[in-house]
Order: structure tokens, then sequence, then C-alpha cells
């Protein structure tokens, strides 16, 4: 079989595997690599250079670098600064979603996304608003921010590194901000104006909390419980009272899904509930129930007593703690979370961190295991349990926004000033051609791991290294795409069966492509795969390639439609309360303002 139809029968599976969702991109990518290896698509010695190439490198030290940003406190600081306090919802909307914009260009989106995502739900608690309202106009003004600069997002980097590879020179730190910023000020004014509005309304119950989904909470039947001796029928009627519903129940650690309402509840049985936040104090206490991790609780607590009371002689044992005040907090999954695909008994998050797990909200599905083995996803809410420091500590440590007005800290002003200077003359330093994007920005994660600002224990935690892994296997494989012809191939069959040689058609094409690849799958792969078709593309119609290229870079951050094409539209999920169709609703009129926005620019900045 001819080489270019080995690697594009690879690649469809490839695409075919990122859009199932069942293994994680990074792991995809990897076994896309290296199955091209083994097929002598991609020499053996050239399997791993991917991976120190200037993009990743890039895209690594430019994560630290916000990292940086984000501890030392620059960014809340200005957040606190900028964003109004009393205005209305337009100018209020306005303001977060064009600071989450500017912050994206040169920072990590997701970091500035997760900085500004729990201000943006104070904001919509004063403004009585759904949080769905706020938080998505913020997710894609972080996301069209990005477009904008160099350094901005992957997709950016991907695209530079094939012009470079095509004879070319990588492109500039600002060569995407004329087009960028023409198509993200359009995006931004068309959401803040209007485009809010078109957000789908999950109402709350009260202006104090907002609707995050449904939880499913597991609840115990004691022997003094009302619930005791009675009908899964009477219990769900009381439910029904309280907004919540039984959708399952355990005995004996035997799950059984929809069980008969006939059924007699017994002392220890555990009744799986699906409930509002805001209805499941009153879901409980109206039946006499305990949360199962309550319940474990005060049975580990008796346990150890007893054995301390038999161990001392009957000395009375020491009851009084001095632990911190026992709070319930909320937290949201992030995308790089070190909890994804784990469980609460995997990481022994009670007995190692002093937490307990009471609920998970995942919306538009329910677990099918009890709780505390349920894998976590990004996207999910947590609702934990446990002293203010244990939360505080652990959300930092594993990759969670806590969904609450953080408390305002004191920033370490030197530390804070250190890091704006030290981004600011990477920045300069690749902008103006000192140093290569690569060395400029490496140079400045070394000044901050000498001067203090980011600790050594914190380097490698600030770096998303699913995407790292993605960029390195990926590279090989798309240099193997233009290597084999396969590009070619598909540039030759949109040509001549779509565009017709029309070069105009043919870009229209390219940035639709694009962006319909990059809503169900990673933006960074969506680049590695369309940059070389876009090259012969343009090489077949005489064209520049640059204006392909900026089409994908453009098309690649563009993910508006679901919630699984960008990192951001994912985080905003739960705390959203949003179901997988909501996107589209701002999603497609903003993806059809972007491409009648850039087409013209395109043509205008970047002639054919």
């Amino acid at each position: 079989m001819a080489d270019h139809f080995q690697i594009l029968i690879i690649l469809a599976a490839t695409v075919g595997l990122f859009l199932w969702g069942r293994w994680r991109h990074d792991i995809v990518a990897l076994a896309c690599l290296l199955v091209c290896v083994f097929t002598g698509l991609v020499p053996s010695e050239q399997a791993f250079w991917g991976f120190g190439h200037p993009a990743v490198i890039t895209v690594g030290c430019v994560l630290v670098l916000s990292w940086g940003l984000q501890s030392t406190g620059a960014v809340d600081l200005l957040a606190r600064q900028i964003l109004p306090v009393s205005s209305g919802p337009t100018l209020t909307i306005a303001a977060i979603t064009g600071l989450g914009a500017v912050l994206s260009a040169f920072m990590n989106n997701v970091g500035a996304l997760a900085l500004l995502m729990p201000l943006a739900i104070q904001i919509a608690n004063r403004l009585e608003l759904p949080p769905g309202k706020v938080l998505m106009p913020l997710s894609f003004g972080t996301i069209l921010g990005g477009m904008t600069t160099l350094i901005g997002t992957p997709p950016n980097l991907i695209v530079s590194s094939f012009r470079a590879q095509d004879g070319g020179s990588s492109f500039g730190m600002f060569d995407f901000s004329p087009v960028g910023l023409a198509v993200a000020g359009a995006g931004i004014l068309f959401a803040t104006l209007a485009g809010w509005r078109l957000v789908p309304t999950r109402e709350q119950k009260g202006a104090e909390s907002f609707d995050t989904g449904s939880y499913l909470v597991e609840a115990r039947v004691t022997e003094k419980a009302r619930a005791a001796g009675k009908t899964i029928r009477a219990i769900q009627e009381t439910l029904d009272k309280a907004d919540a519903q039984v959708i399952g129940m355990i005995r004996n650690d035997f799950r059984v899904s929809a069980p008969n309402k006939q059924r007699i509840l017994r002392a220890g049985d555990i009744l799986i509930i699906e409930a509002e936040p805001e209805s499941l104090s009153e879901a409980l206490s109206s039946l006499g129930l305990v949360l199962e991790e309550h319940a474990r609780a005060v049975t580990d607590r008796d346990g150890q007593a007893q054995q301390a009371k038999e161990e001392t002689d009957d000395e009375e044992p020491d009851t009084e703690s001095d632990a911190g005040e026992t709070v319930l907090q909320e937290l949201a999954v992030l995308p790089n979370s070190r909890l994804i695909g784990r469980s609460a008994e995997d990481i022994r998050l009670g007995s190692r961190y002093g937490l307990n797990l009471l609920a998970i909200s995942r919306t538009g599905r329910r677990s099918v295991k009890r709780l505390r083995s349920t894998a976590i996803q990004a996207g999910d809410l947590l609702l934990l349990q446990g002293e203010e420091g244990s939360l505080t500590g652990f959300s930092s440590s594993f990759g969670c926004v806590p969904l609450a007005p953080r408390a305002i800290s004191i920033p370490d002003r030197r530390k804070m000033l250190f890091s704006i200077t030290v981004m600011a003359f990477a920045v300069g330093g690749a902008a103006f051609g000192l140093l290569p994007a690569a060395i400029s920005f490496a140079t400045g994660v070394l000044a901050l791991m000498v001067f203090g600002i980011v600790p050594l224990r914190k380097l490698y935690d600030a770096v998303d290294w699913p995407v790292i892994v993605l960029l390195g296997a990926l590279i090989p494989v798309a240099v193997a795409m233009e290597t084999t012809g396969a590009a070619d191939l598909l540039a030759n069959s949109m040509l001549d069966y779509i565009a017709r040689g029309n070069a105009l058609i043919a870009l229209i094409l390219i940035l639709v492509v694009t962006m319909t690849l990059s809503d169900l799958m990673n933006n960074a792969a969506t680049a590695a795969v369309m940059a070389p078709i876009s090259i012969s593309t343009a090489a077949q119609l005489g064209s520049s390639s640059d204006t392909f290229l900026m089409a994908v870079a453009i098309g690649a951050s563009c993910a508006f439609l679901t919630p699984i094409g960008h990192q951001n539209n994912t985080l905003i999920l739960g705390p959203g309360g949003f179901r997988f169709g909501d996107y589209w609703r701002l999603g497609l009129p903003m993806e059809i303002l972007v491409v009648a926005v850039s087409i013209p620019m395109l043509l205008i900045v970047w002639p054919l």
C-alpha cells in the first residue's frame, strides 16, 4: 500500500479516537506516532524529535511564566482594579470578558479563565443572573484573546513552526494581531452586547446560589431514620417536595438501579439521591437520612475511640480537637487536573487529606458506581467537606477551582513586579527578534527559578504535560503527511471537487473545516493536521501559504459549538449548569461572525 494511503488511514483512525474520547488525547497521539514508526512512515531516529521542537518548548515555558503571574497575585490585583463593582450586565460582562481576552493573549487561557471564574460567579450573583450568562462569554473571550499573539495559544505556535519548515521564517510575536484583534474585538462586542442573552437560562432558586446541575449523593438509612420501614414510593413522595428523586439504592454492597417502588427500606440501606445543591439539606432532613460519608466518619471515629479506650486501661480519651472549622466547598475540576480518571478511594481522600467527598455533579450524566469509587472527569463539580486550610491546599495541589469568591490576599509586591517584568522582557525579546521565542521564554523561566518566584517543586506542576506530549507526538506525524504526499492528495481532493481551483473558496473551506474539527477534538491536534494540508493547497493554487496558515490558526482557536472542543468550554460546563447542546446557541452565531470578519481581514493583511 502506498505510503500516503497508509498515513491517511492512520490519521483517520486517530481523528476517530479523538472524537470518541475514550482515551486521553495525548495517549492517542503517542499511539499514532508509534504506529507511523512501526510502518516506516516516520524514521525511528526521528520519532521523538518533536519533543525538542521550539513550539513545544515555547508552550511549556509560557505555561510556567503564566503560573508565575497567577501565583504572585498579579492577575488578581489587575482584575480587582479593572472590574466594575456596580455597573449593569452589559458593561460588567464586557469588562470581565475583555480582561479575560487580554490576559489570554500573554498567558495560558485556561489559567486566565480559572482565575476569573470565581469573580464571574460573584458578578452573576450580584446581577441576579444565571452564572452561565457570564461564564460562557468569558470562556469565549479567553479563547478569542489567545489568537491575537504567537504565544496566546498552541495552534499559533504550531502553524508558525510549519511556516519555518516550509522554507520561510517563523511568524513574529504580533503577526497574528491584525486579524486576531479584529476577530476577537468583533466576537467580544457581539457576546457582550447581545450574545449573552442567547445563552440558555438555567434558573437559580436564589440569588445567593447558582445552578450547577444536579448532585448525586449517597444517604444511609439509619436505625432511627423515618425512612426505615417505608417503601421507596413513600420516600419518593416526600422527596418530591424537595425536588429530589431516588435513582438507585445499595444493600449489602449490591447496587440496584431504578429499584422497585414497592421495596421496603431497612436500616443500613444506602439511597442514591439526585437533588439540586440547595435542596440537599431539605431532602435529607425530611427523612432523617445521613450522608454516607458522615455515617462512615462517625463509625470510624467511634471505632478509634473504643480502641483508644481499651489501650489506655479505661482512661478517658481526649475527644477535643484542635482542628479548624469544618466547611463545605464546591470545587470545579480543571481539564489538566491530577484528579481526572481517579476516584476518592484512589487518592485516599479521607485518610490522606482529611476530606469527605459528599457529592459529584456531572451535568447530563448519572453515576453508575459508588460515589467514592467514581472516576472523576474534567468539568465535574465536587462537594467536599473538611477544614478550610485542607480544602485550599487540596484544590491547589490537584488542579481545582473553588467556586466561591476567594479572600483578598496581600500579594508579595516584589515577586509580583518581578514576574510581570520577566514576562514583559520575554515577550519583548521574542517580539523584536532579539532571541528566538523558545530561547526568550526559557530564559524567563530560568529567571523565575533562580529568584525563587516559581518554587522548584511547583515547576513541573505548572506544565500541562498532556498538551506537551500531544504536540511532541503529532509534529513528526504532520511532517510525514507532507513527505508522503498525503497532504497533497487531500488538498487536490478539496480543490478538484469543492473549490474547483478558486483560491477564495479554498481559503473559506480550509477555515470552516478547521473550525469544525476544532469543535470536536483538541485544537492543537487540529492545527497539526490542517497545517500541512493548507500549505499544499496554497502551493497548488500558486497562492501565499501565509494566508492559509493564518486561516488554520484562526479556525483552530474558534471552538464554540461544543464543551469538548476547548478546555475552557469544558471547565464552565459544571459551574454553568450547561448541557452538551447549550453551546451552539451562542457558538454558532459566533463562528459565523468569525468567518465573516476573518476572511476579509486575511485578504487585506495577508493577500492571496
